[in-house]
């Protein structure tokens, strides 16, 4: 009879402390010839070669020819398989109802076709039964996997892991192979955002826990496609291509909450005192800094000759403040939509106010010293002083762009000391 409790793995080396569970769900959608091999298979690898207490889960979806028959006969016959069924097709949402349901540490998911070595699953699930790792993925991508398949998947494959690095600025390499695992308890926060019911799910779910910060580990492996596969390539492509405009457009409207993701479950800084993402926000705020850089100086060498030195500074200033106000609040430091532009804009042309006072005061002293420098003189002066300004803009650009979160914290911390 199915069972609802993890079975031990009967391959346990004596002594093993391994004490992690693990659910491996096997999504089918009409694949009565295949299933009774695969599961057999599977089953036989988990008690030989995996020291975890595991399970099999047969998520059916809505087939239609023997595939439920077959997958309930094999949960009647073999210890640790079970059988989810569901009533609509779509890989995505199989997954999602099996793995948000799991009383396992680690949920795992593979095709049924097993074109994966399951040698490579122990590596897989291994950082993250350690906590080393949130998410895991098989890769067809690295250079020490090895691959047979024919020239159109693999241009396909390759072509759209470059569509995904592009727009959305993924840096995990291979987002649609069938070999994935990850935390359950990171799952339960991060599938209820996922809205792909289809083949985009993997490639929605990775990007969404990149976005937060969490780690995924990548397992080179062998792989053999399948020839007989029933998927749609052309079709499967034309939906990932929408689902990368939608969850692009849902990253750039805020409507996705990743800081608030990030500030729940992304690690913790690598070196203390060093808040997460700083480094990588300091390179993005230098790359717009050295292009405002630019800008002002051409701005101040164009309008010096008709409004003066100070009124060039001031609308140098002033024009490159509110474009970097703009970039810094999308490109550095990810705040995204409309809501609270404005304030932001604000809060930017206070700290330009700042900024204007170093340079002009700068400018000031300058000229008392010195009344007839030159103006690439009064410039070079005036790039110093920008400096010195641009690290306070860093600085107040941070508490600018600060979370709500982190405010309240800061309120409620004041309020103790009182």
């Amino acid at each position: 009879m199915p069972t609802n409790s993890l079975a031990p793995a009967a391959g346990r080396r004596p002594g093993s402390n391994a004490t992690g569970t693990l659910e491996v769900v096997i999504p089918v959608y009409n694949e009565e010839a295949d299933l009774e091999q695969c599961i057999r298979r599977l089953h036989e690898h988990l008690e030989d070669r995996i020291p975890f207490r595991s399970r099999i889960t047969i998520a059916d979806n809505a087939s239609t020819d023997g595939t439920l028959a077959v997958a309930h006969r094999l949960a009647e016959e073999i210890d640790g398989v079970q059988v989810r069924h569901l009533n609509e097709k779509g890989r995505g949402r199989a997954l999602k109802a099996v793995w948000l349901a799991s009383a396992a540490d680690v949920v795992a998911y593979m095709d049924v076709d097993l074109s994966t070595d399951l040698n490579a699953l122990m590596p897989l699930i291994a950082p993250l039964m350690s906590g080393h790792s949130d998410l895991a993925i098989g890769s067809r991508l690295s250079r020490s996997s090895r691959v047979v398949r024919g020239a159109k998947r693999e241009f396909i494959s390759r072509s759209y892991n470059l569509i995904l690095r592009t727009s959305l600025r993924a840096r995990f390499s291979d987002a649609q192979c069938g070999f994935k695992a990850m935390r359950t308890d990171v799952a339960r926060h991060l599938l209820p955002l996922v809205e792909d019911t289809g083949w985009f799910f993997d490639t929605e779910l990775l990007v969404i826990a990149e976005k937060v910060g969490l780690r995924i580990h990548e397992v080179p492996v062998d792989w053999v496609d399948d020839p007989d596969s029933s998927v749609d390539i052309v079709d499967t492509a034309v939906k990932d291509l929408q689902g990368c405009w939608r969850v692009g457009r849902a990253l750039a409207t805020g409507v996705l909450p990743v800081a608030e993701l990030r500030r729940s479950l992304g690690r913790e800084p690598l070196v203390p005192g060093v808040p997460h993402g700083m480094i990588g926000q300091m390179v993005r705020f230098g790359i717009i800094g050295v292009a405002s850089t630019v800008a002002y100086a051409l701005l101040y060498l164009v309008l010096h000759s008709s409004i003066g030195a100070q009124a060039a500074n001031f609308f140098g200033l002033l024009i490159t403040a509110v474009l970097n106000t703009a970039a810094n609040r999308a490109f550095t430091f990810g705040v995204r939509g409309s809501e609270g532009a404005g304030k932001h804009q604000v809060q930017g042309l206070v700290i330009f106010g700042f900024a204007l006072l170093v340079t002009s005061g700068s400018l000031a002293l300058l000229h008392a010293w010195v009344p007839d420098v030159s103006r690439h003189v009064e410039l070079a002066v005036l790039i110093v002083a920008n400096l010195v300004a641009t690290v306070c803009r860093f600085v107040a650009l941070r508490w600018v762009f600060r979370s709500p979160q982190s405010v309240l914290a800061h309120a409620e911390g004041a309020a103790e000391i009182l």
